[in-house]
């Protein structure tokens, strides 16, 4: 099993926090550092001093950091232009030295929206976007030198585009496609999605939608075993029930709820549900770190649990 360390730094972090923990994680031995792609603060925190974009902070971690893969849960369809995400991508994956991985939905958050005066359109319109942004992502990537690229949509039209700059890693860096749909994402996930990613959700859930991905893949002939599979998991853990208790109340949790719908306890507990999890045939562990200034936290799981689940 592949951990990786997935930061919320719209609930309020600086740069220099957002790099102290994904130094952590390198240094750690984790396989990967992810951060949302959001521009306001959920539930009761202060989210001071504010966002941070999430490909701005990647290039400057690209260049920050020199081993540990870089990439997003997920980057907002709806925050930028097709053509000009894969520009952007394209050059951060060229900074890190072929390291990024761009995972890409359909945005759901209405009011951050609102805040920073991004268009929201319905539901419908945002996934066929979300298709139509797929499609000329990965057509761009993939062209080859020396050919344009044309595409013709609903939402986007693209006429003779250089298709330009290639990412490093060839084809293409790995897309990663997550969610709970029945229908669309699936169908998505078969067509597009190197990893698909069932975040925050039960076992049960979480199995059952592995099984509609594996139906859309059937559909399309695709082997489902090409898609890697990941989920993400609120991560809580403590040497002691005190140091449990501490780090569940300065996320705003309850130790119990936390056991419940995370991986909450000591090393070994913590461990051991991890384990749990690979039985659903989940590769990757996306753990969500929501106190991003507890570094301590960050040792204790690459010293205590990573050696257990590698």
């Amino acid at each position: 099993m592949e951990l990786r360390i997935f930061t919320e730094p719209q609930q309020g972090a600086t740069y220099d926090q957002i790099l102290a923990m994904a130094l952590a994680a390198e240094d750690g031995g984790f396989g990967a550092f992810f951060r949302s792609d959001h521009y306001l603060k959920m539930g009761q925190v202060s989210g001071l001093p504010g966002p941070t974009d999430a490909w701005i902070t990647l290039a400057g971690l690209a260049r920050d950091t020199k081993r540990i893969r870089l990439g997003t849960l997920l980057t907002a369809a709806t925050f930028r232009y097709p053509g000009s995400l894969a520009i952007a991508v394209a050059q951060v994956d060229a900074m890190s030295g072929g390291r990024v991985e761009l995972g890409l939905g359909a945005g759901w958050f209405d009011e951050e929206h609102t805040a920073y005066g991004i268009p929201f359109p319905s539901v419908s319109e945002r996934f066929e976007k979300l298709e139509e942004q797929l499609g000329i992502i990965t057509g761009l990537w993939e062209t080859e030198v020396g050919s344009t690229f044309n595409f013709s949509g609903k939402h986007y039209s693209l006429a003779n585009s250089p298709a330009l700059p290639k990412p490093v890693q060839l084809p293409r860096p790995p897309i990663i496609i997550g969610g709970h749909g029945r229908k669309i994402t699936p169908r998505l996930a078969a067509t597009f999605a190197d990893e698909f990613n069932v975040p925050f959700s039960s076992y049960d859930v979480t199995k059952t939608q592995f099984e509609v991905v594996d139906e859309a893949c059937a559909s399309r002939n695709r082997d489902p075993k090409s898609i890697i599979r990941s989920a993400a998991l609120v991560v809580c853990c403590g040497q002691n029930e005190h140091e449990l208790a501490r780090r569940a109340s300065n996320i705003g949790r309850d130790v119990s709820e936390l056991r419940e719908n995370g991986l909450a306890g000591s090393p070994a507990q913590v461990a051991e549900k991890i384990l749990a999890w690979g039985e659903l045939g989940i590769s990757r562990l996306y753990l969500q770190m929501l106190d991003i200034g507890d570094l301590e936290h960050v040792g204790l799981i690459a010293s205590e649990v990573l050696p257990a689940v590698k």
